[in-house]
């Protein structure tokens, strides 16, 4: 892997279902970053609505995130549904979109309409991330499998209750510990669908021995940003 990597964690405010609107917002937020790697919380494109449509890679309305990527010389990843259909991750560059990772452990409701994928992991400046959304960070057998393919952190997009904010913390140090790698965790700010009226926020980065390195607040449009390290 590289020397250093600086990557940030962006909880941008969510429009139900407008997927301009967000990718609007989510440009902004890759641009306040400066950050090489910028992680969005799980199906920030569209909110949590498990109804609605898949936004294909080459979706125009990515424009907005594929210039400010150009501008930082950032990679974006994305949450939001994918052709498959699945709950997905979008990794999307200054030359545009890719699905880059499908959500192993969809449950509940999700499960009616999204099909699981499998682990995967992003290579950047050789550094080598795995994967994961929201319930896939809660089952350890999926950051095991995941470090299997070789990484050297893992990232992660959820959404959780604002009554769950200690939560991704929690299971941020316990992936640290198990395998050793720095975790990053975007989690979802202000309201979203699927009865998520209030969310926790508190988005963060965790270095391998567990220890917190950044972490935003509650709010909407907060950023938190560390520089990992070889």
């Amino acid at each position: 892997m590289g020397r250093s990597l600086s990557i940030a964690v962006a909880q941008p405010g969510c429009t139900p279902y407008d997927v301009r609107a967000n990718a609007a917002a989510h440009a902004e937020a890759v641009l306040a970053a400066g950050a090489r790697v910028v992680v969005f919380p799980e199906m920030s494109l569209t909110g949590y609505h498990l109804d609605a449509p898949v936004v294909p890679p080459d979706d125009p309305r990515l424009d907005p995130v594929v210039a400010a990527c150009a501008r930082t010389q950032s990679l974006a990843l994305v949450g939001a549904p994918v052709p498959g259909p699945h709950i997905g991750v979008l990794a999307v560059d200054g030359t545009g979109a890719r699905t880059a990772y499908a959500k192993v452990h969809p449950h509940g409701a999700e499960t009616e309409r999204f099909l699981p994928g499998e682990p995967a992991v992003v290579e950047v400046d050789g550094w080598r991330l795995g994967l994961a959304v929201c319930r896939d960070t809660g089952v350890p057998e999926h950051a095991a499998r995941t470090a299997a393919l070789g990484m050297d952190g893992y990232v992660a997009g959820v959404v959780h209750t604002d009554r769950e904010a200690g939560l991704h913390a929690e299971r941020a140090r316990r992936v640290a510990a198990a395998h050793g790698v720095w975790v990053a965790t975007a989690a979802f700010a202000g309201p979203t669908g699927g009865g998520f009226d209030r969310t926790s926020g508190r988005s963060g980065v965790w270095s391998p021995d567990g220890g917190l390195l950044a972490e935003a607040g509650a709010r909407p449009g907060e950023i938190a940003r560390a520089v990992l390290t070889a």
